[in-house]
Formats: C-alpha cells, structure tokens, sequence
C-alpha cells in the first residue's frame, strides 16, 4: 500500500465563501484545520474534510484531485461529515466546540467553528510531565464529561477522545474538540482505507465490532486521556491487548502517589469488555465527582479536629 500523499492546505488569503484564511492550525490525515476570519474581522476555526488516502491537492491548486475508484468513498464520508456538522451545530454546551456554520464548496465540505484561545491537553501533558496533580485531572474531567453528557444525549458518539482534542481555555475550562464519528464511517467503507482512530486511546470494538460502539466506548478513551495524565504515558493499544494483554494497571502503576480510588476509576474505564466499564458518563461522573467531594470533606473535618486538639491541649 503506498505512503499516504501529503495534501496542498488553502494559501493564506484564499477567501472561502464569507471567510478569509489566515493560516493552517493542523493537519491529518482526515482533514486539513485553518484559522480565518470571518466578514466582521472574528476568528474562527475552519476543518476541511480532506482524507490523504481518497484526494490530493497539489501546490498551486484549489480543488482536490479524486480518482474515479475513490470518488464513491470520498462521497460517502463527506456525507457522513456533513451530517456530522448538521448535528454537533444544534449542540451548545461550554465544554463541546461551537459549530457556527458547515457548507460544501471546492468539491468537498467545510465545518466553521468557534475559535478558542488556550491549549490543548497535550500541551499541557507534555510540560508538566509526571507532575499533574489529581485535583486538576478530577476537575478537567468532571466539567468535560459534562460536554460528552450532552453529546451522548443527542445520540452522538466523539469516537476520537485523547488529549490533543480536549482544549484547555485560558480559564482552565475544557472544551472537547474534533468529532471522530465520520471518520469511523468511512473506515468501515473498506480493508483499503487506513484507520484514522489514535492507538492506546481507541477501544477495541473501534478495531474489531463497530456494531458494539456506545457511550462506554468513549468512556474508554477517557481512562485513556486521564492515564495519560498520570504519567505522560499513552496505554497500550486496544487491539494488541487482544492479543497479548501487557497493560500496567494505573493502580499498580501509580500506587501511593494518586489516591487508590482515582487509579481503580481509571482502570475501571479502561476494561477491554464494555460490558465492565461504566456504562454512561453519567456513572463515571458520580464517581469522580463523589470523591472529590468525600476529599473536601475530609481535609475539612481533619483540618477542624486538628484546631480542636490545639485547643484542648491549650
């Protein structure tokens, strides 16, 4: 099978309907990500659907190059991209993306999206390496769990859960960005198309029964992204844990350095039966949040008996 092509990105300038684009923010092998502006000067965030393995835009060149064994594919995911816009643009949650706006042109399919400002998860994984504390892993994940609560609401999966698709605003609140939904569609088109899904966060009814995807799936991934967290550390990919299981457990892992409710939860998520993990975000969320409540409670009662010993002894 040859190497994926590398695709041409718009120039900057290039006025695409009401927006010009200002530059490229980045590339996959799905979808090629611009910052523009729209006709009152606002930033945005524009995803062109562009997969490297169906359509090729060479330097100098607008549309896309499609051979005529690819066109059918290409069309089926750009229709399953479509829809996907047509759906996340009736969500309006602060911890999912805003979809602004989706329209074709050049031979394929645009989604606008509010441009955020801060970083992502990843970023932030990479510069404090090993010395995440657990009140922020709790905290991030509480508020983004409330995003995928109303995702899953609207009988929408993500299906492309990990730390560089969770952005970090200035404030610290999290917001779940690029939905991998069309892109499981298109993979399921065909043995010639490469999975576009990110090894040690994809689960593994992602490689072996798509028929099995549910909420617990992207439950999967968000053990995945908090395991991520603990130690800079992806885990081991589903599908050759199918194989051969050499998966440390965050419990073992971790043991002494995050509480052993944490780990257990993150282990917990990450069970290779759906059927064992917990089966709504909303099952996971009671457990994150209970205990972050039960460790408030506790330091206070602590810090209160301490007071009163010192006034006893007094």
């Amino acid at each position: 099978m040859p190497p994926p092509q590398a695709n041409q990105p718009l120039p900057p300038g290039y006025q695409l309907e009401d927006y010009r684009i200002e530059r490229q923010l980045s590339m996959g092998g799905f979808s090629i990500v611009y910052l523009a502006y729209d006709a009152q000067d606002t930033p945005v965030a524009i995803k062109e659907y562009l997969p490297n393995s169906l359509a090729l835009r060479t330097a100098g060149n607008i549309l896309p190059m499609i051979s005529e064994e690819n066109r059918s594919t290409f069309r089926h995911g750009m229709k399953c991209f479509f829809e996907e816009g047509r759906s996340l643009a009736y969500l309006n949650h602060p911890n999912v993306v805003r979809v602004l706006n989706f329209f074709r042109a050049n031979e394929t399919v645009y989604m606008v999206m509010q441009y955020e400002r801060g970083r992502t998860l990843q970023e932030h994984i990479n510069k404090h390496k090993g010395e995440i504390r657990e009140s922020f892993i709790r905290n991030v994940f509480a508020r983004l769990l409330n995003g995928l609560r109303e995702v899953h609401t609207h009988k929408l999966l993500h299906l492309d859960i990990k730390p560089a698709n969770i952005y970090l605003r200035i404030d610290g609140n999290p917001v779940l960005l690029d939905f991998g939904a069309a892109r499981q569609a298109l993979e399921s088109e065909g043995p010639s198309l490469k999975p576009m899904y990110t090894p040690g966060y994809a689960a593994p009814e992602q490689y072996k029964a798509p028929d099995q995807l549910g909420p617990w799936t992207d439950i999967y991934a968000v053990g995945a992204s908090m395991y991520a967290c603990l130690g800079g550390t992806v885990p081991q990919p589903a599908i050759d844990r199918l194989e051969k299981d050499r998966f440390e457990p965050a419990s073992r892992q971790w043991a002494g350095k995050y509480s052993a409710q944490l780990l257990e939860t993150i282990d917990w998520c990450l069970d290779l039966d759906y059927v064992e993990r917990p089966l709504s975000v909303f099952a996971l969320q009671k457990v994150l949040t209970e205990q972050q409540h039960a460790v408030h409670e506790s330091t206070w009662i602590d810090s209160l008996s301490q007071r009163l010993r010192g006034l006893v002894r007094k």
